[in-house]
């Protein structure tokens, strides 16, 4: 297994999949503005891809945008060959487990069959490669903790070796993208590495995610909904702190390696809504807005009055943990932000970009938040 050799200034640009998502929006802002290879983003623009998302990037001569799927093995095939991308990351992936546990199908479509698709498209495209090509050649493949299942209290945080055992319909195509990755690395070469990360947030996030849909109803006076008793624990990791450990990984990681990737911050999900209160409260008090009282005509003394508890969801796993520890001691990565730090320029984008919060609100988002949460 090899180290890279990959270079951040590679004459050949990077082919980013689902890069007008929150995680791949952020990533190809993060690889531009630290001077990275140029950028070309295929994204078929699913409800949570929003080239509002990329908008200052529109002009950039290291930027460019194609529509499609990448299941698409003739347009995935065109690109790879006209281009020749020095490496391909792939973030595209259905992921809102309540989602996948109302429709299925569609994470089955992209996660796995997408990915076995895109798979074979890269490897066809890196066996042609000349010899030199092929050797600097790199398939990222970005996937999550919830491959791992859930965690009792007292239990070690997940590590690379960790069992898979995913408990929901997204967890499950997930881990198989992550196993298909994997062999094609055994049985045929593919240079690949993948990443496993924890629960991110941070700007560009679309609003059906915790901390979002907490900020977007607070700042609303809507209800917070917080599923069964709030006790449920994820470990927070920042989107650009995930962003610096992906190039990090990509320039640095050894082929056929998986790297976990966390903020090494455990939280209950009822603490990450009065932390998310508390910040708003300082920021933009609630004495200010023209909100009521969700039982009553008194005005709201704080936006943590607004919290509801509502039904829990099914197979609701209870806890996750990342220790970050390989890619700590091997790759010098580790978190910059805090949760603290981390949920103040959180809130403070989306108080900055209201207009892009109402762009992605469109009709189809509302019905969903309406049937998930009534």
């Amino acid at each position: 297994m090899s180290h890279s050799s990959l270079s951040l200034l590679s004459p050949r640009p990077i082919l980013v999949t689902g890069g007008a998502g929150f995680i791949g929006s952020n990533f190809i802002h993060s690889w531009l503005s630290a001077g990275g290879a140029s950028v070309i983003n295929l994204d078929k623009l699913t409800y949570a891809g929003n080239l509002g998302n990329l908008v200052s990037l529109s002009d950039a001569t290291r930027y460019s945008f194609v529509s499609g799927d990448i299941g698409n093995s003739s347009l995935v095939g065109s690109i790879l060959n006209h281009h020749k991308p020095v490496a391909v990351l792939n973030f595209a992936a259905e992921s809102h487990v309540d989602r996948s546990i109302h429709g299925p199908e569609p994470f089955v479509m992209t996660n796995i069959v997408g990915t076995f698709r895109l798979l074979e498209s890269v490897r066809a495209y890196w066996s042609d490669l000349e010899d030199d090509m092929r050797r600097d050649f790199r398939f990222l493949h970005v996937s999550t903790d919830e491959v791992y299942g859930s965690l009792l209290e007292d239990m070690n945080a997940f590590c690379e070796s960790s069992q898979f055992q995913p408990n929901s319909p997204y967890a499950a195509s997930k881990a198989s993208s992550d196993h298909m990755v994997r062999a094609w690395q055994h049985t045929y070469g593919l240079p690949v590495i993948t990443t496993n990360c924890s629960n991110n947030y941070g700007p560009r996030q679309f609003p059906e995610k915790l901390i979002p849909l907490i900020i977007h109803n607070a700042l609303a006076g809507k209800p917070l909904p917080i599923y069964g008793d709030g006790l449920h624990v994820r470990d927070w990791l920042y989107v650009e702190d995930h962003c610096t450990a992906i190039s990090t990984v990509l320039l640095n990681g050894k082929v056929g390696e998986t790297y976990n990737i966390g903020g090494s911050v455990e939280m209950q999900n009822i603490e990450v809504v009065k932390t998310i209160c508390r910040v708003l409260d300082e920021t933009i008090p609630v004495g200010l807005r023209p909100f009521r009282g969700p039982e009553t005509d008194s005005r709201l003394a704080s936006y943590n009055e607004l919290t509801t508890f509502v039904k829990d969801r099914p197979g609701h796993d209870r806890r996750y943990a990342i220790d970050s520890g390989k890619i700590q001691r091997e790759l010098g990565w580790r978190a910059v932000e805090t949760f603290e730090t981390g949920i103040r320029k959180t809130v403070q984008w989306y108080l900055d970009n209201p207009e892009w919060v109402t762009d992605v609100q469109s009709g189809a988002y509302r019905n969903w938040i309406n049937r998930q949460y009534g």
